[in-house]
């Protein structure tokens, strides 16, 4: 049954229930204007669902009764006997409609002309009798044995194309007894109030707190009889505060619902074609969160149709398409969701911006000549803000986007815009998680501790002393990690807790590898101490402007500490800025020499194996005590889950007190370990392969390192531990065409494809994939970089569009640039999506993302 009537029968059926006591008490109390209008509001409510839904039963019923309601409502009608029983009459046709909606997903068809007629006299003020009509029948005389009762004889001649009712016996005169037929529909779900769900949130994140404390107070006593109880608890806490947290989570797609009728109906007072994409609808997020974002999201998307696109004969004057387009999206990164609202439109107009704010005062005039583009954008954000000629239906009147920014604030969020005249807008929500539980690493920085979201933490490196050296390059920090150049940020002095070191000073510490959004950073801190499981407050509104935290907690030894946003970091430190994109070239240049690999030995034998890093999710050393076994398979409880492992030949469980090595392969909620004998190294080495048939689990051989060595075919070893890996075996897998010219790339990234379930051709540029077009090869997506010899990747999305059997192919941007610049540009040109090269989980989701919504348009 369709999700939408799933909910719908919930809801109805609660409110039906609600309506059953509520008219008894009208019964009682006919005047109570309080009563009257909340039964009109219920059956309102009911009668536009159906409405929405295409019920037509129901809503004929629905509107029947509700016209009379209202009525009663306004004081036009008294409330009198005849006509609560006709309604309730209307109620018990609901429910029995509902039932076999239920049932078939279809309403069945009946006659209740009956009933509506009934209920059409009443709202006319016409006097029907409810008594029966047979002068041979008393009021006082009980029906004959051979005689159903009146109200039975009622209820089927209003639902149902049965036999007539008895003789005597007037349709829907009498209300339906309901213990006659049973309408009680299966209980699938039950609602909870907010505040109940939050007050376990809250209690949820305290016992995570004093779990938290009693595993610190068991560590430094050692090994305790607690120790087994304490881990135990451990796991069901987790368990809990998961299970608390899906109940409040809701698919961001609720609260886009109305979006596509909106545009429709905008475009067609504005004149204007527009076509609305929506992706990562999936995206979860917190329902009172869900129900903040709801009308700034709908302020946006009015904003971009109006303010932003063009009228089509503008847009051809421009060189562009007539139909403009406004993209919707939204993921989650880390303890965030973000969101974007994007439009291939004009832009802003930066000089119009800067008269107005000189003309309102906000600024002089030379002030906002100085200021930068962005700073001037921002303006649109402050109350009364517009750079509309005249006010219209739709704006014009400076109210909206201040209130957009104050209601994302208000829950701990806030929002950037990003506009190039000419090419278009683009504004990003980024709204931390205000009540969640995520693992965090705790770091240290000039005698202050500070948690930093585990899942936006690469690696750590240790620098100084005899480790890795920090470099310098014109007065910044970096670090030639593997090769590439790391752009560093001093996190003491970033939040003016020290001074900033200068040029050719020496450092000592840790350095943590971070991923915000698009953007790849260092984050120069003391000291690291371990990863905790912490709860995460909102930033108190005084703190609301720094965009160095996301949001604060308490650790297990009872500190407060606050917790570090890297995308607010990245924007404080600038990196993104031409001077670091320009250092990050090297980055760029150098990794195209060749692949980061785990170099290790497994199986027993010498010989070194490979496997490309970016494939695997976790490095980890078990205690060989914690391998279990489940038929004829070891398996081990790791995070709460039981994890599979998969031994790479011959395996011999390790001795008491020894560990056992394993590679952590995870997609989504599905993990296994595959164990190994020895971690060796993490390199960079091009793969110059050699393939080989014979050797099953291999991709085949080549020289890394100086040394013969076995590259790991992924896909068979994860197919062997877990059948299902890559979902139903006679499912069809999508055709995925690769169009790149780094021949090191190809041959990093087809393998990680084709591990995630994809069939892979690839090729080297643009023309070569022209010629697949041509001669007729068939696919279900195309990956295509950016920057090729030849005809690069947007003359290739062009050519693409212009029509043939690929014109509709979802074709996905991979570019070493992801500047919103860069996004709206890939985005114009015709792409369903555009994504940092080097992001392994962002191009598998954008890939997704982009099958998804092409099934769903077929």
């Amino acid at each position: 049954m369709d999700d939408l009537i799933s909910e719908f029968l919930a809801e109805t059926n609660e409110a039906l229930a609600e309506l059953d006591t509520a008219l008894v008490d009208l019964e009682r109390a006919s005047e109570d204007a309080e009563i009257l209008a909340r039964i009109f509001r219920l059956v309102h409510t009911v009668k536009g669902t159906c409405g929405f839904l295409g019920l037509s039963r129901l809503e004929t019923v629905a509107h029947a009764a509700e016209s009379l309601l209202g009525l009663y409502r306004d004081g036009e009608r008294s409330v009198t006997p005849d006509g609560i029983t006709a309604v309730l009459a209307a109620l018990d046709t609901i429910r029995l409609i509902m039932g076999g909606l239920a049932d078939a997903g279809e309403e069945p068809k009946g006659d209740d002309s009956a009933l509506l007629a009934r209920l059409e006299a009443l709202v006319q003020d016409e006097h029907v009798s409810t008594q029966p009509t047979d002068p041979a029948t008393r009021d006082d005389e009980p029906p004959q044995a051979d005689e159903e009762p009146t109200a039975v004889a009622s209820a089927l001649a209003i639902v149902h194309d049965g036999p007539a009712p008895p003789s005597g016996a007037t349709a829907a005169a009498t209300p339906v007894a309901s213990s006659t037929v049973d309408t009680n529909l299966p209980v699938q779900a039950i609602r909870v109030s907010l505040p109940v769900l939050d007050e376990l949130m809250t209690l949820a994140s305290e016992l995570v707190l004093v779990r938290n404390q009693l595993l610190q107070v068991a560590r430094s006593q050692g090994s305790t009889p607690f120790s087994a109880p304490l881990q135990r608890l451990s796991r069901i806490t987790t368990d809990m505060q998961e299970g608390v947290m899906k109940t409040r989570m809701q698919p961001v797609s609720a609260a886009w619902a109305k979006l596509p009728r909106l545009v429709r109906d905008l475009g067609q007072e504005l004149n204007k074609k527009i076509d609305l994409v929506m992706t990562g609808g999936d995206t979860e997020l917190d329902r009172q969160v869900l129900e903040l974002i709801r009308d700034p999201l709908t302020h946006m998307v009015r904003n971009c149709a109006d303010h932003g696109l063009e009228t089509p004969e503008q847009r051809i004057r421009a060189g562009k398409l007539e139909t403009g387009r406004i993209l919707l999206s939204a993921r989650q990164e880390g303890g965030r969701i973000v969101i974007q609202i994007a439009d291939d439109g004009r832009g802003l107009d930066l000089t119009r911006v800067r008269q107005r704010a000189v003309e309102r005062g906000l600024a002089t005039e030379a002030a906002v000549t100085a200021m930068e583009d962005a700073d001037v954008a921002r303006f649109v954000f402050r109350p009364g803000f517009s750079t509309a000629e005249a006010v219209t239906s739709v704006s014009g009147r400076g109210v909206g986007m201040d209130v957009v920014r104050n209601n994302i604030e208000r829950i701990g969020g806030n929002v950037d815009l990003q506009t190039t005249q000419g090419r278009g807008t683009v504004l990003t929500i980024r709204i931390p998680l205000t009540l969640a539980i995520i693992s965090g690493l705790v770091v240290e920085s000039v005698g202050e501790r500070f948690a930093v979201p585990q899942s936006a933490v690469v690696e750590l490196v240790r620098v100084g002393g005899g480790n890795t050296r920090v470099e310098w390059v014109d007065s910044a920090p970096v670090l030639r990690l593997r090769g590439q150049l790391l752009p560093l940020v001093q996190l003491g002095p970033l939040l003016n807790l020290a001074p900033f070191l200068g040029g050719g000073a020496p450092v000592e510490g840790f350095v943590a590898v971070l991923q915000a959004d698009t953007a790849r950073f260092g984050l120069l801190v003391n000291g690291v101490f371990d990863t905790e499981e912490i709860v995460v407050k909102p930033v108190a509104p005084i703190l609301r402007d720094l965009q160095a935290f996301s949001g604060n907690t308490i650790l297990g030894d009872g500190g407060v500490i606050m917790i570090i946003d890297p995308s607010g970091v990245a924007r404080m430190a600038g990196i993104g800025s031409d001077r670091t994109a320009q250092a990050q070239g090297e980055t760029i240049t150098k990794d195209e020499e060749g692949a980061q690999l785990l170099l290790f030995r497994a199986g027993g034998t010498p010989t070194p194996k490979a496997v490309p890093l970016g494939l695997v999710a976790r490095l980890e050393a078990l205690p060989s005590s914690t391998i279990e076994m489940a038929g004829d398979r070891p398996v081990v409880q790791y995070r709460g889950r039981l994890m599979p492992l998969m031994p790479l030949g011959a395996w011999a469980k390790p001795l008491a007190g020894a560990h056992q090595q394993l590679l952590v392969f995870q997609d989504g909620d599905r993990m296994l370990g595959l164990m190994v004998d020895e971690i060796l190294d993490v390199i960079e080495s091009r793969i110059d392969l050699r393939p080989s048939a014979q050797h099953a689990g291999f991709l085949g051989s080549a020289i890394i390192a100086g040394h013969a060595t076995d590259v790991l075919d992924c896909a068979y070893w994860l197919r062997q531990g877990d059948p299902s890996w890559f979902g139903k075996t006679d499912q069809a897998v999508p055709r995925l065409l690769v169009v790149e010219d780094s021949g090191f790339f190809r041959q990093i990234v087809v393998p990680a494809l084709s591990t995630a379930g994809y069939d892979v051709t690839a090729c080297a540029d643009a023309a070569s994939a022209l010629r697949l077009r041509d001669s007729g090869a068939v696919f279900d997506a195309i990956l295509s970089d950016i920057e090729m010899p030849g005809m690069d990747g947007f003359g290739l999305v062009a050519e693409i569009r212009r029509g043939g059997p690929w014109s509709k192919l979802p074709v996905v941007a991979l570019s070493s640039r992801s500047s919103p610049k860069d996004l709206m540009r890939g985005r114009a040109a015709g792409f369903s999506d555009h994504v940092a090269k080097f992001d392994r989980d962002r191009v598998l989701s954008a890939l997704a993302n982009a099958l998804s919504n092409m099934s769903e348009a077929a």
